[in-house]
């Protein structure tokens, strides 16, 4: 575990540990997509890993699915997020903005036009999602149409653009967990005829221009990119194909110079191995559920660079510190995790609090 303590270079950047903290979502902003108050708090907090991301951030009005989910395309977000890297960089940290657009996993009660979501193709998950008033299936998206494809790579653009505006490091591009990205990877939420479906090359043609879009945009070296290879969720399937497309698409974003990939594994360990001889730069990977004695395995390992954690460093902002002394952890509060204030956000213990 002792070499998940030492610096490593990412992109631009020199970090001092390999722990990351993985994005997740907290549904805090404020309506119009501002980061809310305690945002700055929360995230500053936890600036002892070597690597912060953001939970997802909507580059748009249609990328947005969920309640009080922050943006990074007005003036006012942009100036919500510069109070959040102001406080995380005094303390040392460094932060990548993760970029998300929730594509057909939205309800028009939670976004601020209230229109129709967009996807690949007019294909509902067959899911509910949590409104204002309450719990209400996902209506069938509106299918992009190729002109809308592109706007939505230069809406990826403009906010990664932004997000360095706000004082961002750089971001990370959310192409996993069932959202817009990977519903143009699946057969079963794309099945259009244009460029952007049918064969592997077509169905990944949508995340590597976002990406290289992004990369020309802010620098390759500020930016990455988050995968899920065969994730089921939300009426996601790949199908056989899948493992053949992601080791498409790792080969082609390689040839971006990205500053990480960012892996959030689902098991399958040939596609992995795979996946890590494609990659010639930093991998971070993410493992659900790893159990504590496995922490810094990967590393161990040379399967990554870095390893990426969720609920652990929510409920334990000084993780590091746990992680070095063999400390106990926090147990994370999943009745807070969305939603709310302070409680469950702000307000977990640290040793030296439990101390004094």
């Amino acid at each position: 575990m002792t070499q998940l303590f030492t610096q490593v270079q990412l992109g631009r950047y020199d970090l001092k540990n390999r722990l990351v903290m993985a994005p997740m979502t907290r549904s805090r902003a404020n309506f119009d997509g501002t980061p809310g108050d305690l945002a700055a708090e929360y995230y500053a907090q936890r600036a002892s890993v070597g690597l912060i991301v953001t939970e997802g951030t909507q580059p748009s009005d249609d990328g947005q699915g969920y309640l009080t989910t922050p943006g990074i395309y007005t003036d006012a977000h942009v100036a919500g997020w510069k109070k959040v890297t102001s406080a995380v960089h005094a303390e040392g940290g460094h932060i990548f903005f993760q970029l998300m657009h929730a594509g057909r996993m939205s309800h028009p009660d939670n976004t601020p036009h209230h229109r129709q979501g967009v996807a690949p193709s007019a294909i509902a998950p067959g899911t509910g999602m949590f409104t204002a008033k309450g719990m209400q299936d996902i209506p069938a998206p509106r299918a992009l149409t190729t002109e809308e494809v592109h706007q939505t790579v230069a809406d990826f653009r403009f906010a990664a653009r932004r997000a360095i505006e706000a004082g961002a490091d750089g971001v990370e591009i959310h192409g996993a967990n069932a959202y817009l990205i990977q519903q143009f990877l699946a057969p079963s939420a794309n099945t259009r005829t244009d460029e952007y479906g049918g064969s592997i090359e077509n169905r990944a043609r949508f995340a590597i221009e976002v990406a290289a879009a992004i990369a020309e945009e802010i620098g390759a070296d500020r930016t990455a990119i988050r995968l899920s290879p065969g994730t089921t969720m939300w009426g996601i399937d790949e199908g056989a194909e899948g493992p053949d497309l992601y080791r498409y698409l790792v080969g082609e974003l390689d040839k971006l110079g990205l500053a990480y990939l960012h892996i959030m594994h689902q098991g399958n360990e040939p596609l992995l191995a795979d996946i890590r001889k494609l990659w010639s730069s930093t991998l971070v990977l993410n493992r659900p559920g790893r159990p504590r004695d496995q922490i810094g395995a990967d590393v161990a390992a040379g399967l990554a660079e870095l390893e990426a954690y969720g609920q652990m460093v929510l409920a334990n902002p000084d993780f590091v510190v746990r992680l070095k002394s063999g400390a106990s952890m926090n147990e994370a509060d999943r009745n807070t995790y969305f939603g709310g204030s302070a409680q469950g956000y702000v307000d977990y213990p640290t040793l030296s609090a439990a101390t004094a």
